[in-house]
């Protein structure tokens, strides 16, 4: 489970150091490769769910095992791709198939405390965020080591072998199904899958990220349709009998919006800084893809220590007060940066985002655990990743617009002044959430 939930970050690391030889590899501006990091998390953010919602009604091990061998599959066609539409393409296969890892390791690890009877997964939350951690520290720079070594389609390639091992060892470990009870009890659970509510999911949210991915006014209609298909989901879901969101649960868990609502601020900043910073320290400061990557180990270590210290501390409320300001302080330090600044500048700023890496990343799979359904683990935990995907495309989106055809100096100040209004909203959603006075456990997910 540790395996398969890193398979989305590996990817979403990596590629930030291989935007720029892709880019030069190509042709393609930095506006266009940007649909790289958007294609990807655009098939995520609609997977994570829908996946979670079939993990929930039919155990991990197959959808865990299914969405594992696509990404090998988007690995070898990455690695043969002849032209940015064909590694666009790539990257969605990824998103599709980096979908059930983190939702299955959630809903295992519900399972087993039910098992068990022990409800005490603070250890297992926190490795589950160490490993991403770690990936995140190894991405840039193995990144880096594989573009010197075999170029960038080496970025790509590496996923096959992943790929093998986490469907070996899936099929190995992962505990298979109960037995469904004959064509009755299977029916019933094809029933419940709600398959007009994740059509009109769908619908809402490709209509918005296309949007998002190119903010301009000519695309009024999408933002348009994204209203339509909106109303028409809430409408079906407080109707249907075993709807894919319960609406009418989730309206009335307003802890767990809240985690949605701060998760999608989060990553707006998170992801601003690892494309856009990244991007810039390569083309406006001048580093290697490999340098680049280095500079990012700082923030990824510190980020590693301040999970692994705070993992077992059940209260989130200074986690997340204390990871807002950490955002807010390092994008005002980024607002300094040129690129005559001294080399150290770029790694205070690392060292100081290393903060709130460790602690909000933590802090809200933490809260999602304790405050969702428990029959809707899996499709709460994807819920969130989605929130956190669509804060990502607005960073992509963002970066895009800062940089144009080339990533300067001007740019990144452009782009740091977007993420210090989200790190400010971040803030406030933590100020007046009331509901962390009470901390984040058991209690807590009862009271929600």
């Amino acid at each position: 489970m540790l395996l398969g939930s890193v398979l989305n970050p590996v990817n979403s690391t990596i590629i930030a150091v291989a935007l720029v030889p892709i880019g030069r590899a190509l042709g393609a501006p930095a506006s266009q490769t940007a649909w790289l990091v958007s294609a990807l998390y655009l098939a995520t953010s609609l997977g994570q769910p829908v996946v979670g919602r079939l993990i929930d009604l039919f155990g991990p091990r197959r959808l865990f095992l299914l969405s594992t061998g696509l990404v090998g599959v988007a690995g070898v066609v990455g690695a043969l791709a002849p032209n940015l539409g064909v590694l666009i393409a790539a990257r969605v296969l990824l998103g599709f198939g980096t979908c059930a890892g983190y939702p299955a390791a959630m809903a295992l690890l519900r399972s087993e405390a039910e098992r068990t009877g022990r409800d005490s997964p603070g250890g297992v939350l926190t490795a589950l965020a160490v490993a991403n951690q770690t990936i995140a520290v190894v991405g840039p720079l193995l990144g880096g080591l594989l573009i010197t070594v075999g170029g960038w389609r080496a970025t790509f390639a590496l996923n096959v072998p992943l790929a093998v091992v986490a469907v070996a060892l899936g099929m190995l470990r992962l505990p298979r199904p109960a037995a469904p009870g004959g064509p009755r009890r299977r029916g019933e659970l094809v029933a419940r899958l709600d398959l007009p509510g994740m059509g009109l999911f769908a619908a809402m949210l490709v209509s918005l990220l296309l949007f998002l991915m190119n903010l301009h006014l000519r695309d009024w209609y999408l933002l348009a349709l994204t209203v339509v298909a909106g109303a028409a989901f809430a409408f079906r879901e407080l109707r249907a009998a075993t709807p894919f969101i319960d609406l009418r649960v989730l309206g009335g868990n307003t802890p767990l919006l809240a985690t949605y609502g701060r998760a999608l601020v989060a990553y707006v900043v998170a992801y601003a800084f690892l494309y856009g910073f990244t991007q810039w320290t390569e083309e406006g400061f001048g580093l290697s893809p490999f340098h680049a990557g280095l500079v990012q180990i700082p923030m990824f270590l510190l980020a590693i220590g301040v999970s692994v210290l705070s993992g077992r501390r059940r209260g989130v409320r200074g986690k997340l007060l204390l990871g807002a300001v950490g955002q807010i302080v390092a994008c005002a330090v980024i607002l300094t940066l040129t690129g005559e600044s001294p080399l150290w500048m770029l790694i205070l700023v690392a060292l100081i985002f290393g903060v709130p890496q460790g602690l909000n990343n933590l802090a809200l799979q933490n809260s999602v655990y304790f405050q969702a359904d428990p029959e809707r683990t899996a499709s709460s935990a994807g819920l969130l990743r989605t929130f956190a995907y669509v804060g990502s495309m607005i960073a992509s989106s963002a970066s895009a617009a800062a940089f144009g055809h080339h990533a300067d100096t001007a740019g990144m100040h452009t782009l740091a002044w977007v993420m210090l209004g989200a790190g400010v909203v971040y803030l406030l959603l933590t100020l007046f959430d009331r509901t962390l006075g009470r901390g984040t456990g058991p209690d807590a997910g009862a009271a929600a």
